[in-house]
């Protein structure tokens, strides 16, 4: 049975019948020619079993596959009911590798049987060829009716499979179909000539993962019409449970706190990454998404191919990953989230990568301890490593670090550089269990490992604007900066002790972090790196975004990502209310877009146009600092100002130890610093008040640093113990009696003192 999302207004009605008339190649029923043929894509099975549907490389092989990744124990099989029409004598040819011969590996991890009918054929699939082709599986009786297709794994270590062909002429050789959907396989399939169109939509949004999930939710709340288009069926991108990077970068905060409310909705708990399964929310993810009405969620929708028109795109072509059917997405305007800028590829929208020393792909994985003894299968077809090659899974956990592919074709190989990390696992593994790590290892179980990569830059589109490290680290002004970007400028190399075996392709990565980013406030990246500089209606959110290589390092993480989708989907809706391009947004309607970015998460409106309500559990805006990370000064007693409110001069120095500290963290200075720091007060009633300075005990601050109040053109002088107590305190610095609308200057001041001063934050309490 096909599903179909929501329609737009005859749609289904004029397409019924026309889909009703097309044999769908899922049904396994047979194409009549000359000779008779029976085709079937492996992704069509009745029942995967145990095997992946794998999605990543359809651009690169032509087609969605099987892959067997059973941690080195056989997947169960998958299985088809193939309708036969025709009784006769058939060879078989099945699409599939030797997926380490392009390594000259010793011998064939990949290895498959395939039964029909019942009969097994003699042929081990999985152990020819270097890349993607055909192998020739002998010939088989089949009778007319129904018969069963059943894949066998043989050895759980990623054999795949793409599709299977039956043909009774014999002698015949099927054409390569590295493309996508090629004219050869399209006519197996009996497709329509032309794809069932869908919308116009007022945006269509490709990629569903952080920055895919904000641009689509943002502007439909915004009475945008929107698609989401996801090639897998979970949402989340490298924030889900298939590939389970947690999700960083601190949101709500800097010059629009409001952004990242969105993200909060549905971004992961994860606390170690990778994380368990259940922490990435993929239910969570999806419910966000379908809760929205004006969304129409693609979940298992390939985006291969698009038509662009005088500089403007007019449809994105969808492949259905399950059914071979092909959608033709119509919009107004588009949003490439996909990571690697494949829509913009296709289109030709200006580009950029990094020639060499390009961050690469991750697979973690983890292992775990039974109560008893475990084997694990000889890999010599796995790099050949001993413990001493790579760090130890610490918490049992391969982390981030298991990394490759700095300087291959991020794009055209990115297949190969997921099988290189997965030899790199099962070699590791293979190592700990079967060589110089097995005496301590021999309960030691592999429980999971990525087989969808989890990629940190490839193609980038450009903007109006490319930012620079420069500008981050200088805080260069911009006027439409928005999206607080708060990662340390991040980039990952080889490294250099576990890359002497394979200098070719290291597989342990390091990061070299610049640290000068605002980690609390962040740098607000400007909304012209979100859109297109040559193709009019093609916005774009997530790490294809247009930065240069050194500045990717701090946009590209998840949460910051996410923000930027915020932003692309309100500018979506101003373009849908004024019939303007994302550009004109920013020439003619930036303060409107600046305003909109003001607005909670959960703002909403029934059209572009329409007027604005506000749904009910609406977020409390943030401070411009975030959420404080140590205590919140809304919930202590009286009047507080934080050391971030304070009016400081001279130099101080920043520090966040023991979570003790008011708000985001403290400052200190000595003697010599010319450091002072004013804290104001104006009492609201008339009373007798407290003052006191917040401090938490530490050896080297002084224990008699001078303080200076200022009330009525009155001053007095006061020495303050910094060193405080256990818990962190309040000391007294002196009591006053204040009428309303009275103002008091508190002065912390540094010369002359022994020791440390510590500022954190002062308070005024009414007794």
């Amino acid at each position: 049975m096909m599903c179909f999302p929501q329609t737009y207004g005859g749609w289904f009605s004029r397409t019924v019948a026309a889909i009703a008339a097309v044999t769908l190649f899922a049904s396994g029923q047979l194409r009549q020619s000359d000779a008779a043929e029976v085709f079937v894509e492996c992704e069509s099975f009745d029942s995967l079993g145990g095997w992946k549907l794998d999605t990543q490389f359809i651009q690169q092989m032509g087609s969605p596959y099987l892959l067997a990744h059973g941690l080195g124990k056989p997947v169960d099989d998958a299985v088809k009911q193939v309708e036969v029409s025709e009784s006769g004598t058939y060879r078989v040819w099945v699409r599939t590798f030797d997926w380490v011969a392009r390594w000259d590996a010793e011998g064939s991890p990949g290895k498959f049987a395939l039964s029909i009918g019942g009969e097994n054929l003699e042929t081990t699939f999985g152990t020819e060829g270097k890349q993607w082709g055909w192998q020739d599986g002998g010939t088989v009786k089949l009778a007319r009716g129904e018969t069963e297709f059943r894949l066998h794994d043989l050895t759980g270590f990623n054999g795949r499979c793409d599709c299977i062909y039956l043909t009774t002429e014999l002698e015949a050789t099927p054409p390569p179909t590295d493309g996508v959907l090629t004219d050869w396989r399209r006519k197996q399939l009996n497709l329509p000539a032309e794809p069932f169109e869908r919308g116009p939509y007022d945006l269509v949004v490709v990629g569903g993962g952080y920055a895919g999930m904000a641009s689509a939710i943002s502007a439909a709340r915004m009475g945008c019409r929107v698609a989401l288009v996801q090639d897998r069926g979970v949402l989340g991108g490298n924030g889900s449970s298939e590939v389970r990077v947690w999700a960083m970068g601190n949101i709500r905060r800097g010059k629009f706190p409001r952004i990242g409310e969105i993200v909060e909705e549905f971004s992961d708990k994860a606390t170690k990454s990778p994380g368990r399964y259940e922490e990435f929310g993929d239910d969570l993810k999806e419910r966000v998404v379908r809760a929205e009405p004006q969304i129409d969620l693609w979940l298992h929708h390939h985006a291969f191919d698009a038509v662009v028109q005088d500089n403007k795109i007019v449809s994105v072509d969808a492949l259905n990953t399950k059914t071979g059917q092909v959608v033709r997405m119509l919009g107004d305007r588009f949003a490439d989230c996909t990571g690697h800028g494949w829509l913009g590829q296709f289109v030709g929208a200006d580009s950029d990568m990094a020639p060499g020393g390009r961050m690469g792909m991750s697979n973690m994985w983890r292992w775990d301890e039974v109560d008893q003894p475990t084997e694990f299968p000889e890999t010599p077809w796995a790099l050949d490593l001993k413990m001493e090659d790579f760090p130890y899974p610490r918490d049992h956990h391969g982390q981030w670090f298991w990394e490759s592919g700095f300087d291959k074709d991020a794009i055209g190989d990115a297949e190969g550089i997921r099988d290189w990390n997965l030899r790199a696992v099962f070699g590791a593994f293979n190592a700990m269990k079967n060589r110089d790590g097995a005496s301590d290892h021999k309960n030691a179980v592999l429980t999971w490992v990525a087989y969808v990569g989890g990629p940190r830059e490839s193609n980038r589109l450009l903007g109006d604007v490319i930012l620079e490290q420069d500008d981050i680290v200088a805080k260069r002004e911009f006027p439409d900066g928005c999206v607080p970007s708060t990662w340390s400028i991040d980039l990952h190399y080889p490294k250099e002790e576990f890359a002497d075996k394979y200098p070719d392709n290291p597989f342990i990565s390091k990061a070299v972090h610049d640290r000068r980013v605002d980690r609390m406030y962040g740098y607000p990246v400007p909304y012209r790196c979100f859109y297109s500089r040559n193709i009019d209606n093609l916005f774009m959110a997530g790490r294809n975004v247009s930065v240069t290589h050194e500045a990717l390092g701090t946009v590209r993480v998840m949460k910051t990502c996410g923000m930027m989708g915020e932003v692309v989907g309100k500018a979506a809706s101003i373009c849908a209310a004024n019939d303007c391009s994302p550009r004109e947004v920013y020439e003619d309607h930036l303060p409107e877009l600046l305003k909109m970015l003001d607005l909670p998460g959960k703002a909403r409106r029934s059209t572009p146009s329409a007027p604005i309500t506000i749904d009910p559990g609406a977020l409390p805006r943030a401070s411009k600092f975030g959420p404080p990370s140590g205590l919140d000064p809304a919930k202590l007693d009286g009047m507080i100002v934080d050391d971030r409110d304070a009016e400081l001069q001279g130099d101080w120095k920043d520090g966040s130890s023991g979570r003790r500290y008011v708000g985001y963290g403290y400052r200190y200075a000595g003697n010599g610093s010319g450091a002072t720091a004013t804290f104001t007060f104006v009492a609201k009633d008339n009373g007798t008040y407290r003052f006191g300075l917040r401090t938490a005990p530490f050896d080297n601050r002084s224990t008699s640093a001078p303080v200076k109040l200022q009330h009525n053109d009155v001053e007095t002088n006061h020495l303050v113990n910094y060193q405080g107590s256990e818990d962190g305190e309040f000391v007294l610095v002196t009591t006053l009696e204040l009428k309303k609308g009275d103002t008091v200057k508190l002065i912390q001041l540094t010369d002359g003192v022994k020791g440390l001063v510590h500022l954190d934050a002062a308070q005024m309490l009414k007794q």
